[in-house]
Formats: C-alpha cells, structure tokens, sequence
C-alpha cells in the first residue's frame, strides 16, 4: 500500500507529539496538583486583606479605606502584619484557623481584621503605613501612635487600633503570645 503524501497544511511537526504530551502533564499538573497554602488571616475572620504599593523600594500599606469602613461599621481595627515566609506567623494563622468556629464570632463583634501581607526580606525602614495623607515608615508609626515595640521589625505584629488609628493597649510582640483561646480572648476584650 503506499503512503498518501501529505499536505503541507497537514504536516505534524518533529515536537509535536513530545510537545503535545508536554502540555498534557502540564495541564493535569495545574488542575490536580494542590494549591501552596494562602498565607494570611483564614477566610473565617472576613479580613480586609491590604497589598503593599510602591514595591520594591517602599512597601507601604493603607489603611485609611479599613479606618473609613471601620468607622461605618463602628467596628475597632485589629491589624496584622504577617510575612508570606514567616514561620511565627503560619503557627499564629494555623491556630485561627483550628480555633475559627469559637474565635471568629468574637472577633465580628468588635472587630475589623485588616491583613497586611509582607515577607521577612521587608525591613523596617522600607515598610510604610499610609493613613490619610500621612505616610510613615514602621518605627515612625509605632512611634506615632505611642507603641513601646519601637525597635526592629518583628513578625508577626498585631495593633488594636481605635477609629482614629490610636492603639487601645499594648501589644506583645512576636510568636508564643497568641497561642491559646484564652490567650487571644483577653487581647479581644482588652483585658
């Protein structure tokens, strides 16, 4: 039997079949493999999730949209700033996460949760908080607002900030001060 010539139009390319399969382990990769965990406050919380602008030499964070929707709401703030990389901050997200069906609904009563995502190669003099017009680096906010933590960055941070962006009390720095219900329940109640 002899081979029917094909056309140019029908040609298949040398790569084709290789190409093709490529694509194939590719696509079914992309649908099946499981997706990297989000790193932030867990969906629970309904956090207001604030992205940094004027990347890379500055990473600022605004939160006068959360200071506006937290006086509509007659809500307080409570802001955390995680790092993408942070171990201390996977640990503090995983027990919300374990904890959301007690914590969640105490958190709604008072609270906006305002998520600002950064990563531990920030320092703190390219890390900026944006309120209003004002637009200070991280020691110059802590310092504005009175935060006796004025020193390096250290994640993960928590504020109870007021409508006005005043903390409402002191806050402990870094890992193992949130780890249990009562723990974080105090900091709620401002105890």
């Amino acid at each position: 039997m002899a081979s029917i010539p094909l056309s140019p139009r029908h040609a298949v390319h040398p790569a084709g079949p290789a190409l093709l399969r490529a694509l194939v382990v590719w696509l079914a990769w992309w649908f099946v493999a499981p997706a990297p965990a989000a790193a932030g406050i867990p969906a629970d919380y309904a956090p207001l999730v604030v992205l940094p602008t004027g990347m890379p030499q500055r990473y600022e964070f605004d939160l006068s949209a959360a200071l506006a929707r937290a006086r509509t709401d007659n809500k307080r703030l409570y802001v955390y700033l995680g790092a993408t990389d942070c171990p201390f901050c996977r640990k503090y997200e995983t027990f919300l996460a374990r904890n959301a069906a007690v914590l969640a609904p105490e958190f709604a009563k008072d609270y906006l949760v305002v998520d600002l995502r950064s990563t531990l190669s920030i320092t703190a003099k390219r890390l900026y908080i944006r309120i209003g017009s004002s637009s200070l680096a991280y020691t110059d906010f802590q310092r504005s607002i009175g935060d006796a933590r004025v020193r390096a960055l250290v994640y993960p941070c928590v504020w109870l900030l007021d409508q006005q962006a005043r903390p409402l009390m002191q806050m402990p720095a870094g890992a193992g001060t949130f780890e249990t219900v009562p723990e974080q329940l105090e900091i709620l109640r401002l105890k």
